[in-house]
């Protein structure tokens, strides 16, 4: 996607949060009719710009209630032997750090060790939070909903390497030597701050 399809995707993006608040908070008919039309014309923009027909992206957008908020994913760096834990996905067949989305009622320390003991069958415990990233800021294939990243440095304290629903294999990888990443969920370079961070602990907490 090129620098133009992008500044379209963003924008069809914003006109999708001001429809949902609008359909949040508006009581008048004649509004609520309006942003209805207006949450239509993201729709029909994602279509043109993107794979899907304007019916399968108003499927992926009138579910969207309350006011738009970025959604949260979580990620962990765990470390063995000074190498870095990483999940195979199913779905694509590549590498990651495991994590995934955070759930209603978890905190993040709570859903990353969640995500950690289902993904790779370790058990882990956040110890420090690394970074929170804009995924749009950080060399990520494209996708329509707002997303934060979440990355924690995390303690091994238990488990052993089970393949899960979502992941089928499971290993520790060090910094020169990392398999084909799941571009969607992680870079090389996240994987680099992690290790220097693990390296030295005092550095500040990354953000945007």
């Amino acid at each position: 996607m090129d620098m133009g399809q992008q500044t379209l995707l963003d924008c069809f993006r914003r006109v999708q949060a001001i429809a949902q608040n609008g359909l949040a908070y508006s009581r008048d008919p004649f509004d609520l009719e309006r942003f209805g039309e207006l949450q239509e014309l993201a729709a029909e923009g994602l279509s043109s710009l993107c794979l899907g027909d304007v019916a399968d992206w108003l499927a992926v957008l009138t579910p969207e209630k309350g006011y738009a908020t970025p959604k949260v994913t979580v990620r962990g760096g765990v470390f063995r032997d000074g190498q870095i834990l990483l999940v195979r996905e199913r779905s694509d067949g590549k590498w990651t750090l495991p994590g995934g989305w955070v759930d209603v009622n978890e905190s993040p320390s709570e859903a990353i060790a969640k995500e950690i003991r289902e993904e790779s069958g370790y058990e882990a415990v956040a110890r420090k939070l690394v970074a929170v990233h804009d995924r749009r800021k950080h060399a990520h294939p494209p996708m329509f909903f707002h997303i934060y990243k979440l990355f924690f440095l995390c303690e091994l304290i238990g488990g052993t390497a089970t393949e899960s629903i979502e992941t089928d294999g499971v290993g520790f990888f060090p910094a020169a030597g990392l398999p084909e990443l799941s571009a969607p969920r992680v870079n090389a370079d996240q994987i680099r701050m992690l290790f220097r961070h693990r390296k030295t602990p005092e550095l500040a907490t990354e953000f945007d």
